[in-house]
């Protein structure tokens, strides 16, 4: 018997590298575990309007960094950077209230452009999402947003999965619609998954887009180092 993967999961440690990197031993290690779902949970909800493309987490003795990717750095970052130090005192704030805070580390924000949006599977995902809480029918916004992925250079498939009350039906079912090429075995094939809620008042709408990049090899991995 198969079984589902995740696609990111599936090539960790192949083409893909880990979202939080750390490494701590002895009691902080349970702390700075915690920490790490407090902050990407209480950020997902934050800045769910801002096309957040990713969110990685840097640890070292000194220094606990938070990398947040998206197509719209100029909103999260605000006027001479009022965005980023009101974020960094509510993250700390959030942080002391759950007793979570590692000793001796100093918490630094940075926000990084996603060049190409229309690329990336968690801001498409959102995309989709925003258009449905708006109330546009469903297969239009699923066809717009394959026509919009597909018109890129980098993408050479995308599949998008709607579940729910689609429509306002009283049953709930799944509609999928593809374009090109999703090979979800092959572990050198650069595959971008993501989830995301539409919020309906019937109720949610689960929302998956898988996007394929093209095939990672050995040597185009030595050139992007």
């Amino acid at each position: 018997m198969s079984h589902t993967v995740h696609p990111y999961s599936h090539r960790l440690g192949i083409i893909r590298d880990w979202k939080s990197r750390w490494f701590l031993v002895d009691k902080s290690y349970r702390t700075a575990l915690k920490g790490d779902l407090i902050i990407r949970e209480f950020l997902q909800k934050e800045l769910r309007a801002n096309y957040v493309g990713g969110l990685d987490i840097e640890r070292s003795q000194k220094v606990f960094r938070v990398i947040i990717k998206t197509s719209r750095p100029g909103m999260l970052i605000g006027k001479s950077g009022d965005g980023v130090v009101r974020l960094r005192e509510k993250i700390l704030k959030l942080l002391r209230t759950n007793d979570v805070v590692v000793a001796g580390q100093e918490l630094k924000v940075d926000i990084e452009e996603v060049r190409s949006p229309e690329s990336n599977a968690a801001i498409t995902a959102m995309m989709v999402a925003e258009s449905l809480e708006k109330r546009l029918p469903f297969r239009r916004v699923m066809k717009s947003t394959i026509e919009k992925v597909m018109a890129n250079r980098d993408v050479k498939g995308i599949r998008i999965r709607l579940g729910g009350r689609l429509g306002g039906a009283e049953i709930a079912r799944t509609e999928e619609l593809k374009k090109g090429q999703i090979p979800l075995q092959t572990l050198r094939a650069d595959i971008d998954f993501a989830r995301e809620k539409a919020h309906m008042t019937y109720g949610d709408i689960g929302i998956k887009v898988w996007i394929y990049k093209g095939e990672i090899f050995k040597k185009d991995q030595a050139i992007a180092k």
